[in-house]
Parts: structure tokens; C-alpha cells; sequence
């Protein structure tokens, strides 16, 4: 039975306790003992999914474990507060793409700070500050005048150059992140204005200038994350979701990843879910949550993806620690876990200083 820590990851039609309790052991058979947390054994580890995997963790109330991922973090980050974007199984020392990216380099701060929610230990925040900063000054150096963030910084083997091309759900990824530093800063006491701006500025692309961002409109991240993240929100989130939801929602099945291929996909649902509660909608969120059940598979974790026409088959043959990871916090959310609202629902998170001009 769960314990009363994790008695919100029960959800009807999404999770009873025995469920909730295999998929956060199948999370934590997967990470390593240095920290690490892979996508699956065997595969490589980002830092993002890492991330996601270990808040899931704290949201479950594996705190000791979740600790144990953002120490290998702050252990393996590059000298310019970067990380790779891929390392072989979770090795450090195996590094399989080293290009850089901002999206990447910028999550950690998130898992951070919900760390400290959940777990309200100063000396845990204190360790990570150094990291968190490193990480978002690196980031804010591939910030374009328009706001936008550069998706990535070449490998150095490749020379090394930062890409100017800005990603829409990569940015307002970043802008969620950027929030959260800013968190941490005020609560530290260290005023970051020179975040705040690059946090206004952000924010103000994306609600108001896609045409400083690459399309990639056919992917339905660039239509649930600018809410997501938190950069657009009231009125102009519910008309954002209501424009595209018959093209990306596929009644049962749950969320495409892309147009117009007959594929939805765990991770895309649930993080429409989160999306959805933030906006205050939590019966459409459990809707959605409810509909990828069929995703689920007898060791409690979940497949990536379906394809739902031609040969109906779970595709790709992958069971992840982000695709679980990305479930338990929706759950977390909708079950009114503290640490998982605040750092999702944005209320109290700060949102920087709006730009003078256009």
C-alpha cells in the first residue's frame, strides 16, 4: 500500500496504489548507483529526462534517491555550466553526443527547486546554487535580442559555435526554468536582475512573436508548452488549446507527437495534462491521463508511444524513465501534491520584468 507521501499518486483510472508503487520502483531499478537515471538500461541519459525522472522521484517521495540525481549533476557539469547533450547509459565518462543544449542545460534549476519544496533542506539548495548558476548564465549566453533562445551550441569537435535557431517549446521550457532560478535566487536572497530581464524578454517572444521561433507547428509540444511553461496563461491559453485540440487529441488513445502521423505518444499526453491543470481544466487533464492507459505494461512502466493504424503496435519498443517520470508528476499535480503545484502551476514562481518595447 502507499504510504501517506505518496497517497496523491492514487487517480482513478490512471493509477490505484499497487500501480502507483511498480512504477516508481521501476524508476529507481533503473538508476544507477551513482545518481544516473538512463532513459531505459543500456540507452543514453540527457539531462532533461534525467531531471524529469528524478522530480518524479521526489514527488513520490524517493527523496534520497532523487538527491542522489541531481548530485551526479552537479558532479559532471562542464566547466562553462553546460552538460552534454547524451551520455551512454548515464557514464559521464562516455559522453555520445557533446553538442550543448540550452533547453537541456536550463531543466536541472526546475528539479532543483522542487527539491527544496519537497524536501525543504537549505543545505541541499546551498550545494546546488553554484550549478544552478553556472547553468543559467550558460544559457543566457545564447539569449538573441528578440528574447529567443539558441536551441544549442555545436560539439566542440564541430567547432563549437552557438545556433542561433530558436525552438518554441525548447524556449518556453527555459522560460519555466528561468522562473524557478529566480526562485531559488530570492530565496537565497541574491537578486538576479539581469535574469529577470532575460526572463521578461523571454516571455514576451513567446506569447507574442512565433515568428522569432523555427516552425515546427506540426508537433504538438509547440502548442501545449508556451502554457506549459507558464509563459502564456488566461484567456490566450484556453483559446491556444481549443484552436488545435481536434488535431492533436485522439479521443482514448491520447496525445499525438506529430502531424499527421497516427502516433500518440505518453510523454506529449501527460505533459498536456500538466498543461491543462495549470489552466485550471483537471477534468480534461484526468480525461487525457486516463486515455493512455494502454500505454502501461505489466512492469509498470510505460511504452513511449502507439501507432494506431496500419500494424496497431506499440512503437518505439522502449519502456522509459521520462515517459513514467512525466505520468507520476501529472498525477502528482492533479492530486495536489505541494512541491509539484508550485513549481507546475506558477502562481507563486516570479515572472521577471516585462520589456519596454516590442
Amino acid at each position: 500500500m502507499t504510504t501517506p507521501r505518496t497517497e496523491h499518486l492514487v487517480l482513478p483510472g490512471v493509477l490505484t496504489a499497487e500501480q502507483a508503487d511498480a512504477t516508481v520502483a521501476g524508476v529507481r531499478a533503473i538508476q544507477r548507483e551513482d545518481g544516473a537515471i538512463p532513459w531505459f538500461p543500456g540507452h543514453h541519459l540527457d539531462p532533461w529526462d534525467h531531471t524529469e525522472a528524478a522530480m518524479a522521484l521526489d514527488a513520490a517521495g524517493e527523496h534520497e534517491a532523487a538527491a542522489r540525481a541531481y548530485g551526479w549533476l552537479q558532479r559532471h557539469q562542464n566547466q562553462d555550466g553546460s552538460w552534454y547533450a547524451a551520455y551512454r547509459d548515464g557514464d559521464a565518462e562516455q559522453p555520445v553526443d557533446r553538442s550543448r543544449e540550452t533547453n537541456f542545460c536550463a531543466y536541472p534549476t526546475v528539479g532543483v527547486w522542487h527539491h527544496y519544496l519537497a524536501t525543504g533542506d537549505e543545505g541541499f539548495l546551498d550545494r546546488m546554487w553554484p550549478m544552478v548558476y553556472a547553468s543559467v548564465e550558460f544559457v543566457l549566453l545564447h539569449q538573441l535580442p528578440g528574447g529567443q533562445i539558441g536551441w544549442k551550441r555545436e560539439a566542440p569537435e564541430a567547432g563549437g559555435a552557438p545556433v542561433t535557431d530558436a525552438l518554441l517549446t525548447g524556449s518556453s521550457s527555459i522560460h519555466h526554468a528561468l522562473r524557478c532560478a529566480l526562485a531559488i535566487a530570492d530565496e537565497r536572497e541574491e537578486p538576479q536582475p539581469d535574469w529577470e530581464l532575460a526572463t521578461g524578454a523571454l516571455e514576451h517572444a513567446i506569447d507574442h512573436h512565433p515568428e522569432r521561433f523555427l516552425d515546427k507547428s506540426h508537433y504538438s509540444m509547440d502548442w501545449y508548452y508556451p502554457i506549459l511553461g507558464g509563459a502564456v496563461t488566461g484567456a490566450r491559453a484556453t483559446a491556444r488549446i481549443a484552436e488545435r485540440w481536434d488535431e492533436f487529441v485522439v479521443p482514448g488513445l491520447g496525445v499525438r507527437c506529430v502531424l499527421p502521423n497516427p502516433w500518440v505518444t505518453g510523454g506529449e499526453s501527460c505533459e498536456l495534462a500538466l498543461a491543462l491543470w495549470a489552466m485550471g481544466e483537471s477534468d480534461r487533464a484526468l480525461d487525457v491521463l486516463q486515455s493512455i492507459a494502454h500505454l502501461r505494461a505489466d512492469d509498470g512502466m510505460y511504452w513511449t508511444g502507439y501507432v494506431f493504424e496500419g500494424n496497431r503496435a506499440m512503437w518505439p519498443e522502449e519502456r522509459t524513465t521520462w515517459t513514467a517520470g512525466s505520468l507520476l508528476l501529472a498525477v502528482a499535480a492533479l492530486g495536489g501534491d505541494e512541491a509539484t503545484t508550485a513549481v507546475f502551476g506558477g502562481e507563486r514562481l516570479p515572472r521577471g520584468l516585462a520589456p519596454d518595447c516590442c
